[in-house]
């Protein structure tokens, strides 16, 4: 409806912060006692813009796929950022994950399967940041939930109305339009449904095991698909289930307890 999604993000989240304000008006206090909170606004912003803008211009089952290969930097991060040795487990998600990246890339006319486009770049750096997100929320346990909750809430808006402003200026994307009743109940709609989703997540990973809470969020790939074939915005080939199946199985891995 005319709204670019670096704008829509950025309205999304923006709302959000104002309601986890609401719901724990001291949560800022803790950006000031953990510096590591502010490196975990900035991944999650970078997170959310990348994979949102991604999924508006590409095709929705190769984003999400290129976006799952987060097991694979999360063996790097891990290693880098919580001194987490590799296993032989951990080398083999990492190893399945970049295989299956490279065959979902592949496409006949390309030599090497390398991203050719936007929304594979997007789709990669959203995965990287994901994971970076999840090992820094690893380095703060000691933050009140709220102060974790408003830190990726603070980032997802800023990053994105930021970067949409320097993009709008350079002449790369639209700007902001003008109110208007259509938009506004979609984005009001598609707000309240984030919110309810993230509380939904927050609920439920606090009350499930970590290998079952990360198989469960594996079906945002079958939803994808189903999905996005329904409604046109993908086409499944052969080349991107057979990657896809690798990525998958790789962050099955990831969910495992590492031997």
């Amino acid at each position: 409806m005319g709204v670019h999604p670096l704008w829509a993000t950025g309205i999304v989240f923006g709302v959000a912060v104002l309601l986890a304000c609401v719901w724990h008006p001291q949560a800022w206090r803790g950006l000031l006692t953990y510096p590591w909170l502010w490196v975990l606004m900035a991944a999650s912003g970078l997170s959310n813009f990348s994979f949102n803008w991604a999924m508006t211009i590409g095709d929705v089952v190769r984003v999400a796929l290129l976006f799952y290969t987060m097991p694979a930097w999360s063996v790097l991060l891990a290693w880098w950022l919580l001194g987490e040795r590799p296993t032989r487990q951990t080398w083999l998600q990492l190893v399945l994950a970049l295989a299956g990246v490279l065959v979902v890339m592949k496409t006949p006319d390309s030599p090497w399967p390398i991203p050719d486009s936007l929304a594979d770049c997007l789709a990669l750096l959203g995965g990287f940041a994901f994971a970076l997100t999840n090992s820094v929320m690893r380095k703060v346990p000691g933050a009140h939930p709220a102060s974790r909750v408003l830190a990726m809430f603070t980032g997802g808006a800023t990053a994105s109305l930021v970067v949409g402003f320097v993009t709008w200026q350079q002449g790369l994307v639209p700007g902001m339009p003008a109110p208007d009743w259509p938009w506004v109940v979609w984005l009001t709609g598609l707000t309240l449904a984030f919110v309810a989703g993230n509380l939904a997540f927050q609920f439920g990973a606090t009350r499930l095991g970590v290998m079952t809470a990360s198989l469960i969020m594996l079906s945002e790939l079958l939803f994808a698909a189903v999905s996005s074939a329904w409604w046109g915005a993908s086409t499944l080939t052969l080349r991107t289930l057979a990657g896809g199946s690798l990525i998958v199985l790789a962050a099955v891995l990831a969910s495992k307890k590492p031997t």
